[in-house]
C-alpha cells in the first residue's frame, strides 16, 4: 500500500473486503479515502456477491478528520458524505459490518448501515458531536430513534459517552459480538453464505429498508410485486429443484 492509498481491497469467494485503510490515524475520514472508498464499492459492484466493511487495525473508524476539513470541497455533507450512506443502504449487494474497534461519529452511521453487523467484543459507538458543539449527522438521528428509541438515543447523543458493544447488541444495534481475534473468520464466513444466496436478498434488503418509513398497504403491496420478481428469478427455479431433489441449491445471483 502506497501513502496515498486508504483503502485496501480484497477479493475472494466472491467476497469483496473493504476496508478503511489508515490505522495510525484511526482511520479518520478524509476527501482521498471518502473517494476511495466510493471507488472500492464500485469495483465491488462488478465483481461480488457479498461486501465485508471494516477497518484496519485497533478502530473501525474515528470519523471524520478533523484536521483536514479544509481540503474536502465546498458542503461534503450533501457532496460526499451522505450519498456514501445512502449508498450504502441502497447497495445492491448484502454487507457485512466487521467492527473491529471503535466507532466515532459519522462512522456510527457506517456501521448500521451493514446488513448483517458483527463486532470485536472491545469495540464500542461513540457520538461525539456534543463534544464539539455540533450535531449528529450521517443520518444518526434517522437510525438511531428508530433502532433503539428515541430516548435510548437522546442519551447516546446528548451526554456523549461510550457505549459497548454488548450494551449496543442488547439494545438491538448488532447482530453478533465475537471475540476481536475470530471477527475476520467471522465475518467472512457470513459473507461467504450472503455471497452463495439467490438474487432475491437485494429485495429482502432493500424491503427492510423501505419498512422503517412505509405504512401496512404500502408495505405489503412492494412485498407482493417483489415476490413476482423473486418468482421469475433463475435462482427461484433453482431453489424448487433443489428443494425437490432434497440438495443444496446453487444459486448463480440471477
Amino acid at each position: 500500500m502506497t501513502g496515498a492509498e486508504r483503502i485496501t481491497y480484497r477479493l475472494e469467494d466472491g467476497v469483496a473486503r473493504i476496508a478503511l485503510a489508515d490505522p495510525t490515524r484511526l482511520n479518520a475520514i478524509n476527501y482521498a479515502m471518502a473517494q476511495q472508498f466510493s471507488a472500492a464499492l464500485d469495483r465491488a459492484a462488478r465483481e461480488a456477491r457479498a461486501v465485508i466493511m471494516t477497518g484496519e487495525g485497533r478502530a473501525f473508524c474515528a470519523g471524520s478528520a478533523v484536521n483536514e476539513m479544509d481540503d474536502w470541497p465546498e458542503d461534503p455533507l450533501r457532496r460526499i458524505l451522505n450519498p456514501i450512506l445512502t449508498r450504502l443502504r441502497d447497495f445492491e449487494l448484502p454487507i457485512v459490518t466487521a467492527m473491529n474497534g471503535l466507532a466515532v461519529g459519522i462512522a456510527c452511521s457506517m456501521v448500521l448501515c451493514g446488513d448483517i453487523i458483527i463486532a470485536a467484543d472491545n469495540a464500542y459507538f461513540l457520538f461525539a458531536f456534543g463534544k464539539v458543539g455540533l450535531v449528529p449527522d450521517g443520518n444518526a438521528s434517522y437510525l438511531l430513534p428508530r433502532l433503539i428509541g428515541r430516548a435510548r438515543t437522546a442519551e447516546l447523543m446528548m451526554l456523549g459517552e461510550r457505549l459497548p458493544v454488548a450494551k449496543a447488541m442488547e439494545w438491538g444495534m448488532v447482530n453478533r459480538v465475537v471475540p476481536s481475534e475470530q471477527l475476520d473468520a467471522e465475518a467472512m464466513a457470513v459473507a461467504r453464505n450472503l455471497a452463495a444466496g439467490p438474487a432475491s436478498l437485494t429485495a429482502t434488503k432493500r424491503l427492510l429498508w423501505q419498512s422503517l418509513d412505509n405504512d401496512w398497504p404500502t408495505q405489503v403491496e412492494i412485498e407482493t410485486i417483489a415476490q413476482y420478481e423473486a418468482q421469475a428469478s433463475e435462482d427461484y427455479r433453482e431453489g424448487v429443484n433443489a428443494f425437490m431433489e432434497k440438495r443444496a441449491p446453487r444459486f448463480t445471483g440471477r
